[in-house]
């Protein structure tokens, strides 16, 4: 089993920042693909970004492209999603996520692991 814990959400005004954590744990076989996910009050969830816990090259949604960066820290276990200049459009409950081998990257059904989720709320 693979647990996903997120912390690191919060109230914040537009224009501020938040740095969001993952920590992965449980026994993982192989590498896995993680995710960042949101959904907002009444929407449905919506991805965000994602990277290969392995490295090589980040994805992103077009709204949060060049704001938000996500990030890995092997040695920890854990995912960052770094988000800056955040608006109120982004307030959200934001989601980890992880699978061996997602079919599509941006799709949740494509991911077998879930975090509870951390809320992210950007005053105007």
């Amino acid at each position: 089993q693979v647990q996903l814990v997120e912390s690191g959400g919060g109230l914040v005004q537009a224009g501020g920042s938040l740095r969001l954590s993952c920590v992965v744990s449980g026994r993982i076989f192989g590498a896995l693909f993680m995710g960042w996910f949101r959904q907002a009050p009444g929407k449905e969830r919506e991805f965000v970004a994602s990277i290969w816990f392995g490295g090589g090259d980040a994805n992103y949604a077009d709204s949060v492209r060049g704001r938000f960066t996500i990030s890995r820290d092997n040695a920890k276990n854990t995912i960052y999603l770094q988000m800056n200049s955040l608006e109120p459009e982004d307030t959200a409950v934001y989601y980890c996520a992880a699978d061996p081998s997602p079919s599509l990257y941006d799709r949740g059904a494509s991911y077998r692991y879930w975090g509870r989720g951390t809320q992210v709320t950007v005053s105007s």
